[in-house]
Order: structure tokens, then C-alpha cells, then sequence
């Protein structure tokens, strides 16, 4: 299929798509009616104006409350100066530009090559993602943590690196699955991002307890650990190696661990030459996906971490895995299995999203050094062509000097920055539920949280 190559070819597509996406989001149920925005907010408004406690706080009519750390709801504070409606229309607001400032790091330079058009298109795509949609729906933080986390990956790989491990400090101390970068930091020998990163996070972690001591204390001595504030493990939305093992009856702690150490020993291995390679925006993919493996909870709207590794696979021209792997993330398949994960029909359907998310660790396209220790290019198509020899050097008669070796050769090579890389020529919590609407959105007998 040949794309349109006028405005108005792509102006007509454009339309199809949005009308597609329009009768998608019309026919699937999909509205979340803001629950986790709704913990939040009742959270706040119920510390700063009728003296109550965070961790005590439940939305009313469920069991569902706050789980975050006390920065979190340090952080959340404003709402308590506006109503519900407008903070609901400022998530909505914040989320966009959270979206658009991550999609900008991962395109990189090449953001400017596909004008409206491309980026229009881009936003249509992105609205049938499962994890955005319900990030959006539920009032999610998710991609805020995304968007400072991507910051520092931006400075990192344009080699701005004085303020890098702000953003995921402040991440980390708002929720702990961006904890998980500090590792990456370590694992880079970044030392002083990593030490930036931890010094931002104590600080945040430090000022929560000043403003909220009895909190902080509950939290990171007792809320902490328990796993049933956050929801049950075996829910099918929990779209981790946890998950799995709960929807298969193993509730061995130290099955869990072995599990989780492999996992991590395939992160390092596979991040260390990612690093090597100078490819910071594999290495943060690889990250995300790891987190969102080793979490004990990994519900179906933190898979917005997995963004970057769809990135990382339009740069590398694997453009057709791209698009089959996406196209599953947006069918709320897991959800078939949402009475009945048992079977090997279930074992493999009710955690189709785990295995993409493992496939994706184990196989995703890392940059790889030459032989001089230049970054090798790659193309945009899933078959690499063959490489093109350099004309050699002919002496004119004339006694003219020669061409310098290789100058001549006709080289494609590709953006190396922390985008996408697209391919020039040389010369150019509650859990996120898509099942049909209920009263809750979860199981009402099933703890859950954001």
C-alpha cells in the first residue's frame, strides 16, 4: 500500500482515520469515569479540609484509596484549591502536552520530517493504544512520570548531562516504579546522575515527611509492603511476571524472585551494550519494559512504558513488528479472559501483554558499534540492502590528483541523536479495565489501585 504523497491524499486519510477512530472510541467502552483522578482528589480534599489522613481516605461506596508515596499527594496538593471538573480538565490538559513533550524526546531530530500530517496520523494511532486511552480515562499519572523520566534520557544522549537524574528523582519519589532508572544510571556508570537522581528523590521523600510525618511513616513501614492495598495479583489486568504466576496458583515468593533475577540479568546484559553503544533511547526502553516485569502489580495503563521500545523499532525500519505488536495493545484481548484465565488457552491469552513485553526485552533492535567504535546507521526497511562498495580512486590523465578513498561512495545514514532515527540519504492502582462499563470500574470484589 502506497502512501498519498498530495496534501489532499493526505488530508482524505487523515479524515478516515479519524472518523475510524471516532466510531472506535463511540462502540468500545472505554470511559474509565476518571476513578483514579477521583483518589486523588478526594485524597486531597479530604486532608486539607476535613483533617483527614491520606492512607485512611477511600472513594465512596469502594475500598479503593490512595497508594502512592506522601510525596505524591504533596505534589497533588492544588486540586485542593479547585473543583472537580477543573482539575479533571488539567489532567486532561497536562496528560497532552506530558504526551506530546515524550513523543518529541523519542522522535528526536527527524520530529520536524512528517509535518501535520505525520503527526496527526501519529494521534490517531496513539488514541487506539489501550495504555494511553486508559491513562487518559482513569486521570493516570503515568505519562508524567514518562515525560520526566524522557527528559533526562534527552540530556543524556545530547550529552547535556548536568541536570540529568532530576527527572526520574522526581518520578521516583512520586511513585517507585521509576526507581527502576536509578539502576539504569548505576548500570551506565553514570555515578553522578545516579547520585542526582537519588538526591533529588531522599529530598522530595524528606519534604513529604515534614509536611505529613505520621503518613510518611505509615507508608514506608506499612502500606509500603502491603500488596493487598494495591490490588489482587491474579487480576488479569496485572500484566506481570507476578500476574502470571498468581493466574497460575504459584504463590512462592522465591519462584517469583528466581524469576525476577533472570529477568534483571537479561536487562543488564542487553542494557550495558545499549549504553556502550550510546543508544540511551534503547536503554531506557529496555528499562521500562523491565520495570513493568519486575513490578509486583503492573496494571494495563502503566504499559505506556513501553512506548519507547515502539520507537526504538520505527527507528530500526522494523516497521512491520511495530505495527502487529501495537495493533494487539489495542484490542483489550487480555479482557477475554477477565471470568477465566485457566487452560493453556488462558495461560497464554489472559498475558498476551506480558509476553510482548518480554518479547520486546529479549529482541529489541539495539544500535551496534563498528569496528572503530563509530555507531553502525540502520535502515528503514526490514531487510537490510546490500552495502554499497566506494567507487576507487582513478588518477586522470591530465595529472589531476586523485579522489581521497571513499570520497565518492553514496552513504545512507540515519540520525543518531535520541529520536527515532528515521532513515535520510546523505543529502537529506484501579486497574485499568476495558471490559464492557459496570457500575466500578473494577471487580467489585477485587482491591485495586492506581
Amino acid at each position: 500500500m502506497r502512501l498519498p504523497r498530495t496534501d489532499r491524499g493526505r488530508l482524505a486519510l487523515v479524515l478516515v482515520l479519524a472518523a475510524a477512530v471516532t466510531v472506535f472510541t463511540a462502540t468500545v467502552p472505554l470511559l474509565r469515569d476518571w476513578f483514579d483522578l477521583r483518589v486523588y482528589y478526594g485524597t486531597v480534599d479530604s486532608w486539607t479540609h476535613h483533617d483527614g489522613r491520606i492512607y485512611d481516605y477511600r472513594v465512596p461506596g469502594t475500598t479503593y484509596g490512595f497508594t502512592y508515596p506522601p510525596f505524591a499527594a504533596v505534589v497533588m496538593l492544588p486540586m485542593a484549591l479547585v473543583d472537580l471538573r477543573v482539575a479533571i480538565a488539567l489532567t486532561f490538559l497536562l496528560n497532552l502536552a506530558a504526551l506530546a513533550f515524550a513523543l518529541r524526546v523519542l522522535a528526536g531530530r527527524a520530529w520536524r520530517r512528517h509535518g501535520w500530517y505525520g503527526w496527526v496520523a501519529a494521534g490517531c494511532a496513539l488514541a487506539l493504544f489501550e495504555p494511553l486511552r486508559d491513562t487518559f480515562s482513569f486521570g493516570q499519572v503515568n505519562l508524567l512520570l514518562l515525560a520526566l523520566v524522557l527528559l533526562d534520557c534527552g540530556l543524556l544522549a545530547s550529552g547535556r548531562d548536568r541536570w540529568a537524574g532530576v527527572g526520574i528523582g522526581l518520578a521516583a519519589a512520586i511513585k517507585l516504579t521509576p526507581a527502576a532508572f536509578i539502576g539504569l544510571l548505576l548500570v551506565a556508570r553514570r555515578r553522578r546522575a545516579a547520585a542526582v537522581a537519588t538526591a533529588v528523590a531522599a529530598g522530595a521523600t524528606a519534604l513529604a515527611a515534614w509536611v505529613a510525618p505520621d503518613a510518611s511513616r505509615f507508608y514506608w513501614t506499612h502500606a509500603m509492603w502491603d500488596t493487598t492495598r494495591v490490588g489482587r495479583l491474579d487480576y488479569v489486568s496485572n500484566q506481570s511476571l507476578q500476574g502470571v504466576l498468581a493466574r497460575l496458583d504459584v504463590s512462592s515468593r522465591a519462584v517469583w524472585a528466581v524469576v525476577v533475577l533472570l529477568v534483571l540479568g537479561v536487562w543488564v546484559a542487553r542494557t550495558r551494550r545499549a549504553v556502550v553503544a550510546k543508544d540511551w533511547t534503547a536503554a531506557f526502553a529496555l528499562t521500562g519494559l523491565t520495570a513493568c516485569l519486575v513490578s509486583p502489580i503492573t496494571w494495563v495503563h502503566h504499559l505506556v512504558w513501553l512506548l519507547p521500545s515502539f520507537a526504538v523499532l520505527v527507528r530500526a525500519g522494523r516497521l512491520r513488528i511495530a505495527g502487529a505488536l501495537y495493533a494487539v495493545l489495542c484490542t483489550s484481548v487480555v479482557w477475554l479472559w477477565f471470568d477465566d484465565a485457566s487452560g493453556v488457552d488462558g495461560f497464554l491469552g489472559s498475558n498476551t501483554y506480558v509476553w510482548i513485553t518480554l518479547g520486546l526485552l529479549l529482541w529489541l533492535p539495539v544500535r551496534q558499534l563498528g569496528a572503530d567504535g563509530s555507531t553502525l546507521p540502520r535502515v528503514t526497511s526490514d531487510t537490510a540492502p546490500a552495502p554499497i562498495p566506494a567507487a576507487p580512486a582513478i588518477t586522470k590523465a591530465s595529472g589531476q590528483p586523485a579522489a581521497p578513498p571513499g570520497s565518492t561512495a553514496a552513504t545512507t545514514g540515519t540520525f543518531t541523536g535520541p529520536g527515532l532515527g528515521l532513515a535520510r540519504k546523505a543529502s537529506s492502582d484501579p486497574t485499568g479495565s476495558t471490559r464492557p462499563a459496570a457500575p466500578n470500574p473494577q471487580s467489585s470484589s477485587s482491591p485495586a489501585s492506581s
